[in-house]
């Protein structure tokens, strides 16, 4: 599980998704919980924060996302990771980015500070002690913000079963990279909080090493205003992965529930 289960847990909360424009998905306050299942092992929690907060006098939302693994998992592999966003409130581009992360050993301490005057982004390793520039254009969004940003952004309704969407992404020293989404239409799945209708995604991804397949992943989000992740599935390399939405609070528009 080294190096796998909180990136894909990122994936899980950060995933861009297609939300309805020209009505806000998300408000401060905004709170999620999922629980990580690796095969048949309860592996982790994560949970996603979202405030209102400045940064250098400029509104921002702030958003923290925490990922711990939990129980008999944590024998085997340790995980603490952090993750945070500091967006704009209104065209929601990042503005800071930070990953703090311990997977089993495997440290990285990485902050990115975005100039869009410049159209540069400043990544600054602490762990090493080191600083680069990266060129960016105004469209970049990183692991975190990318969820908020298109949850409000796009119409789904202009979409067909089969079309993507692209968006290119910044959150590590290894530059930008450009994310695929493929909608695949629309699925009833039973959670604990009763049936939801949801749309569903296949993230593409690089097949070898972690994944079986270049569409291992499928994402459900929510079909309603809020559009927030409720289950990930991932055939791995070695095993499976899925995550659910345990728990929530804070959510701008009324969660769909359909009754038994």
């Amino acid at each position: 599980m080294k190096k796998i289960l909180m990136p894909l847990l990122l994936l899980l909360l950060a995933m861009p998704v297609m939300g309805q424009s020209l009505r806000p998905a998300f408000k401060p306050g905004e709170w999620l919980k999922f629980r990580i299942h690796y095969g048949f092992l309860n592996a982790s929690y994560a949970t996603m924060h979202l405030t209102s907060s400045k940064l250098d006098e400029v509104p921002v939302y702030h958003v923290v996302g925490k990922g711990k693994t939990t129980g008999f998992a944590s024998i085997f592999f340790k995980v603490d990771d952090t993750y945070e966003s500091y967006f704009d409130r209104e065209h929601g581009k990042p503005y800071k980015f930070i990953r703090k992360i311990d997977e089993g050993g495997y440290t990285k301490d990485i902050e990115i500070e975005f100039d869009y005057k410049e159209d540069t982004a400043l990544l600054i390793d602490n762990k090493n002690g080191t600083e680069k520039d990266i060129a960016i254009h105004d469209k970049i969004q990183d692991l975190i913000s990318a969820s908020y940003y298109l949850r409000s952004n796009y119409n789904l309704e202009k979409f067909e079963e089969g079309e993507s969407i692209i968006l290119d992404m910044l959150f590590d020293d290894d530059g930008i990279f450009t994310f695929q989404l493929k909608y695949l239409g629309k699925e009833i799945l039973r959670t604990k909080f009763g049936k939801v209708e949801c749309l569903k995604f296949r993230p593409l991804v690089q097949s070898g090493r972690v994944f079986k397949e270049k569409e291992s992943l499928t994402l459900w989000v929510s079909n309603d205003w809020n559009k927030i992740p409720i289950r990930i599935k991932a055939d791995l390399a070695v095993g499976s992965l899925k995550a659910d939405l345990d728990a929530y609070n804070g959510l701008k528009n009324q969660f769909k529930i359909i009754m038994n």
